[in-house]
């Protein structure tokens, strides 16, 4: 049963950057990837691509043959993908078991209103993928509360719209403790708790709209985000190897991997559970991690990574001189290890 995310979001919210540190994590770990291009505006990819939509059709040529912008080029191109399934399958047939990771057009309309991504999606649904939303954003949003609660009804809107298993992200957390001092703190914008106590900070960020039917719409707007009770955002810095690790792992729940899709192993799927849930690492205080405390944590993880070095250059040096080559075993591959207790033996075929 294949795997996949689909990862959308905003211009700039970092999808293609995602798309490549998620490759190289999951290659890191055992996990066999492969990542395909949906943005037929996307002509330089930093991840190699298994398949590209630009050799089904591209921007260029729509909006020159079509005399359409940009905009509408894109919603072109993602309608031509939806009547030419069969390319799309063929590709994905080559993959095999491949897990998939679908870099999306940055188009909000695309996944807020326009039916084309939704539909292709359900298709591969049928074909028996499994699949999550993975709905990234500009973690710079937390520093001005309109942005804030726009970010907010755009995954609102993806959540309903898509009608698929979602984990909303606010990247470039790493970011965040150069930027102005946030009025709350960061679980305060993760959590989504009650917007009403942004209220004076939105009346204060746009004097000018500080009237009563503003106001109103304002607490509106925060009510019924509130009575759907179903947003709120992991953090992500993509270059963290822990932060990485903590997002796969919430995908996976999500997406009920971690219930069967362990790689190279024999156990079964509640032995896969417990292994997984039992190593996992101790909650973090994220407003300690990311703001409060980050050069600490910072050179805290830098010094574990240069033992971990240091122990994995031992090992290796062992094994040369217990003569097994660098610790290979003959019809097995090498271990990887994901940092958390949990060892992956993939055997050769």
């Amino acid at each position: 049963m294949p795997f996949g995310q689909l990862v959308l979001g905003s211009p700039g919210a970092g999808k293609s950057t995602y798309c490549d540190g998620m490759h190289q994590f999951m290659g890191a770990i055992g996990r066999q990837c492969s990542v395909i291009n949906l943005d037929p505006a996307n002509d330089h990819t930093n991840y190699p691509c298994a398949l590209d939509i630009r050799d089904l059709v591209t921007l260029e040529e729509i909006m020159a043959d079509d005399k359409l912008g940009p905009n509408g080029g894109i919603l072109y191109a993602l309608e031509e993908l939806e009547n030419n399934m069969e390319w799309l399958e063929n590709g994905l047939k080559e993959l095999g078991d491949d897990y998939v990771l679908f870099d999306c057009p940055g188009q909000v309309e695309l996944y807020t209103h326009h039916n084309s991504l939704r539909n292709i999606f359900y298709k591969l649904q049928k074909l028996g993928y499994r699949l999550v939303v993975v709905h990234l954003s500009d973690c710079f949003c937390l520093t001005q509360p309109s942005l804030y609660i726009s970010n907010v009804l755009l995954s609102l809107r993806a959540m309903l719209q898509m009608d698929l298993p979602h984990i909303n992200v606010l990247t470039k957390i790493d970011k965040i403790s150069s930027y102005d001092p946030l009025p709350f703190n960061l679980d305060y914008y993760t959590e989504v708790q009650d917007l009403r106590y942004l209220m004076p900070s939105l009346d204060a960020e746009s004097p000018a709209l500080k009237k009563g039917k503003f106001t109103k719409l304002n607490e509106a707007v925060a009510n019924m985000v509130e009575q759907f009770g179903l947003v709120s955002f992991e953090v992500l810095a993509v270059e963290n190897k822990k932060s990485m690790m903590h997002l796969l792992r919430v995908i996976d729940r999500a997406s009920g991997y971690v219930f069967g899709g362990a790689e190279g192993t024999n156990d079964t799927v509640w032995q896969v559970a417990m292994r997984n849930e039992s190593s996992l690492p101790e909650a973090v205080d994220i407003q300690e991690r990311w703001i409060d405390c980050k050069e600490e944590y910072d050179e805290m993880e830098r010094k574990e990574e240069e033992e971990q070095e240091k122990l994995r250059a031992e090992q290796a040096r062992a094994a040369e001189e217990a003569g097994l080559g660098g610790g290979s075993v003959p019809g097995v591959a090498p271990q990887f290890t994901s940092g958390s207790g949990i060892r992956v033996t993939r055997k050769k075929t």
